[in-house]
């Protein structure tokens, strides 16, 4: 059932989205915010005006302060949501000022009564622009969370990076943001065969043929040698049989044994030459 709900929750947000982006307002860009970053409306309203940080030449995180589980975190942005961010100060600086003077450097300015009226704020704006897109379910802030949790799956982020970034202690906690679809896992099955494919694919090796004439000479049986024991532990690789296995481990030992017997005969014929 909460699959199915998140299924169709997913299909109706990107509207919505269209809706926020085409309003460009203080509220609308800061559920854009939330919905990019997968921060909970209450840590996206304690925000600080300072909360982007650069990690790195090109890299960018949002620094997200003591939350819901009492941990901070640095959640990786990418250029569009920095943009959000940047118009976000911009729209700031038209608040009145008496909100500015209550903000004591938030992002968000507080309004009369503190954060909670700024929480209601956002949900009647999210609500305003689920009625312009036509969307006929309810949509609360935390499905933002919800959506952003699952386009990171698809997105190939794992499980561990992924708690970190949404601020769970507890893996379990995780899971149950994400919605794994029977496409997805289709897709991630048909990729872990052909990965196994072109793991033990076999290449072709330079064997001798067996109408072309060989040269009888040692160079020759040692190069002949070391392609056949190539060969056998690559097959041996795809063996689940133990016993085959140590069979050819055997075959490949004594293979390795007469290629340096006949290094050592090869030494020798050398020595002899010499004298």
């Amino acid at each position: 059932m909460l699959q199915l709900l998140l299924r169709a929750v997913a299909d109706s947000l990107a509207p919505i989205f269209q809706q926020l982006r085409h309003t460009n307002t203080l509220l609308s860009n800061a559920l854009l915010l939330t919905r990019a970053t997968g921060i909970r409306a209450q840590e996206c309203i304690d925000l600080r005006l300072d909360c982007l940080q650069q990690v790195g030449e090109q890299e960018a995180a949002l620094h997200v302060p003591l939350g819901k589980l009492h941990s901070e975190r640095w959640v990786p942005v990418d250029q569009e949501t920095q943009h959000i961010l940047a118009r976000i100060v911009e729209l700031r600086a038209l608040s009145p000022a008496t909100w500015l003077a209550k903000s004591d450097n938030f992002l968000l300015p507080r309004c009369r009564g503190g954060r909670h009226p700024v929480h209601d704020m956002l949900c009647h704006a999210l609500a305003q622009a689920a009625l312009r897109a036509g969307c006929t379910s309810k949509v609360t802030l935390h499905r933002l969370r919800h959506t952003y949790a699952t386009e990171m799956i698809r997105l190939g982020v794992s499980l561990p990076a992924l708690m970190q970034m949404l601020g769970h202690k507890d893996i379990n906690m995780t899971l149950r943001y994400v919605e794994v679809m029977r496409l997805d896992l289709q897709r991630e099955f048909h990729r872990a065969r052909q990965n196994t494919a072109l793991l033990h694919s076999i290449p072709q090796l330079p064997l001798p043929s067996p109408t072309a004439p060989v040269r009888a000479d040692l160079s020759s049986t040692r190069e002949a040698i070391a392609t056949t024991r190539h060969l056998l532990q690559l097959f041996q690789a795809q063996l689940q049989d133990l016993r085959a296995r140590h069979k050819l481990r055997r075959l490949t030992q004594r293979l390795l044994n007469i290629s340096r017997e006949l290094n050592q005969l090869g030494q020798n014929a050398c020595t002899l030459a010499g004298q």
